[in-house]
């Protein structure tokens, strides 16, 4: 059997996460400590000790999930995976996790990632909004018939999990259209902009000076990236999706039954929350789950 690793982007941040890592692993001591000297701030105490507010910030969600993911990784392993992936944000802890960029280089990126879209968020009002129980092909038809406002597929979660992203007009009229054509649940996301979608291009165009910058290593594993839910182990192949990955969809469901093609029986998210656990369940039945670095209360 074959194991496949997972991380997650947003969403299931929480205070206190990590923080029994914190105090059982050395290693993740001096990982917490290392991230606090290179960001100029100290996040494990927004993690530990922040509220719930703080964590939604998009600037500290992101490098506490990161943090999170890279550190259980590291501590609960207990070796290299056959295959990994990450879910937006979690791909850069997933190329982190396979040494394709050093710790202390996905950090930063991390890090210039969650300003560049905290910026990008406030030029347009904009969200994300779910789609449940919902023929895909159907929710990319009312996207594409709105022409006059931004609305797109965002996170193929599941098969019947779709999030579209776009601006507030734009959300407003698809949800509308949505409940017409007889879909029942569809819910506005408490994010605070329209991610992997166009209007996140100034977001992207200041990352992707980053990474350009930034060395990228081979990975000792393949990574199978959102852009196209296909594996690779060439560096150049992934700088080039990462780049396009903020205004593209997360193509979760198909990266999920790519690794399944591929030979994955075993899945192990890296989270605070078995929120990847579960999508996986629900993409492919059949495969064992688990999830690593859930504290205790949780």
């Amino acid at each position: 059997m074959m194991n496949a690793y997972v991380f997650p982007g947003q969403g299931s941040q929480h205070p206190g996460m990590g923080q029994q890592l914190f105090d059982q692993y050395d290693q993740a001591k001096a990982l917490y400590r290392l991230a606090d000297e290179i960001l100029g701030y100290s996040i494990s105490d927004i993690m530990f000790h922040g509220t719930e507010e703080q964590l939604k910030q998009t600037k500290y969600t992101q490098i506490a999930m990161f943090l999170h993911g890279y550190i259980a990784y590291k501590c609960l392993a207990g070796g290299a995976p056959d295959m990994a992936a990450g879910h937006s944000l979690g791909e850069y802890t997933a190329l982190a996790a396979a040494g394709c960029l050093r710790f202390e280089d996905a950090l930063q990126l991390v890090e210039k990632r969650a300003n560049a879209m905290q910026k990008a968020c406030e030029l347009v009002p904009s969200g994300m909004a779910v789609v449940l129980k919902s023929e895909d092909k159907l929710i990319e038809e009312v996207c594409a018939s709105i022409s006059d406002e931004v609305v797109v597929p965002a996170n193929y979660n599941s098969p019947q999990q779709l999030v579209i992203s776009g601006s507030l007009k734009g959300l407003e009229i698809a949800m509308a259209r949505l409940k017409e054509a007889g879909v029942k649940r569809v819910m506005m996301l408490n994010v605070g902009g329209a991610f992997h979608s166009p209007l996140m291009q100034t977001a992207q165009d200041e990352l992707a000076e980053a990474i350009c910058k930034c060395e990228f290593n081979d990975p000792e594993f393949p990574v199978y990236q959102n852009v196209d839910a296909a594996p690779t182990k060439d560096s150049d192949t992934i700088r080039h999706n990462l780049v396009s990955q903020l205004t593209n969809p997360v193509r979760w469901t198909e990266t999920v039954r790519n690794m399944v093609r591929d030979g994955a029986g075993k899945f192990v998210e890296f989270g605070p929350a078995p929120t990847l656990q579960n999508l996986v369940k629900r993409i492919a039945p059949d495969v064992e789950t688990d999830c690593l670095g859930v504290d205790a209360e949780e």
